[in-house]
C-alpha cells in the first residue's frame, strides 16, 4: 500500500513538473465596471471591449464581412501600398509570422487594412501581394471606406492610422500587429518591426490557442 501510494505521488510529481507554465494573455482596451447587486451583496463586472462588426472588400473584389473570419484568432495590421517607410518591413515580417504559423493555418485569419482605400483598390492590392510574393490562404487584404477604417484601426485595434501630410506617403500609422481572439477581444499588441517582437507573438499565439482552446500545431 506504501509503495502504490509513493507510486502515485511520484506520477503526480512528474505529471505536474512536465506541465507547461501559462499565464492567460491580458486583455487589451479600456473597460467599464458594472455594477449590479445580487442577494443584497453588490457585484462588480469588469467590462472588456469587444471587436465591432465590419465588412470590406478584399483583394479579389469579394466582399469579406467579420462574421465570415468567426471562430478564428486575427491576426491584423493597417498599411497602404505607395508607403516608402515601414510597410514594406512590416509586410516582410507579417509573412514570415504567417510562415512560421502555417501548421495553424486553418485556425488563423490575417488581415491587412489599407488606410488609403481611394488609391488601394483591390487590382492594386493584387499587384502588391504579387510584388511581395504572398500565397497565403489565410491572408486577406481589405480595402474600403477610409474615415472608418481610421477609426476602426484606433478605437477597435489598438493602432493609429490617419492622414499626416508631413510624413512621408501623406499618411502616418502604427507599426503594430494587433492580436485578436476567438471572442472578438484584444489580446495584445506587437511591434511588427521588430523580429524579437514578432517571435514572441508567435509564441503567444501558440500559447492561447493551446491553453484556452485545447489546439497545437505540428512544430
Amino acid at each position: 500500500m506504501i509503495r502504490f501510494v509513493l507510486t502515485v505521488t511520484l506520477l503526480s510529481f512528474i505529471l505536474i513538473s512536465c506541465k507547461e507554465d501559462y499565464t492567460p494573455l491580458p486583455i487589451v482596451g479600456n473597460f467599464d465596471l458594472e455594477y449590479s447587486t445580487v442577494d443584497g451583496k453588490e457585484i462588480v463586472d469588469t467590462i472588456y471591449p469587444k471587436m465591432v462588426d465590419f465588412e470590406y472588400l478584399n483583394q479579389d473584389s469579394m466582399l469579406i464581412t467579420s462574421k465570415d473570419m468567426k471562430g478564428k484568432v486575427w491576426v491584423s495590421d493597417f498599411f497602404f501600398t505607395s508607403c516608402p517607410t515601414i510597410c514594406p518591413t512590416m509586410t516582410k515580417q507579417m509573412k514570415r509570422l504567417n510562415n512560421e504559423l502555417s501548421d495553424l493555418s486553418n485556425e488563423i485569419q490575417f488581415m491587412s487594412f489599407s488606410i488609403n482605400p481611394k488609391m488601394d483598390q483591390p487590382s492594386r492590392l493584387r499587384a502588391y501581394i504579387k510584388k511581395h510574393e504572398i500565397t497565403a490562404k489565410n491572408w486577406q487584404f481589405f480595402t474600403g471606406d477610409e474615415e472608418k477604417t481610421h477609426k476602426l484601426g484606433i478605437e477597435n485595434f489598438q493602432i493609429f492610422a490617419g492622414k499626416d501630410a508631413e510624413s512621408a506617403g501623406g499618411y502616418a500609422h502604427s507599426p503594430a500587429f494587433t492580436l485578436v481572439d476567438r471572442n472578438g477581444y484584444i489580446r495584445g499588441v506587437y511591434v511588427g518591426v521588430e523580429p524579437e517582437d514578432v517571435d514572441r507573438m508567435a509564441k503567444d499565439i501558440r500559447l492561447l490557442l493551446k491553453h484556452e482552446y485545447g489546439v497545437t500545431g505540428s512544430k
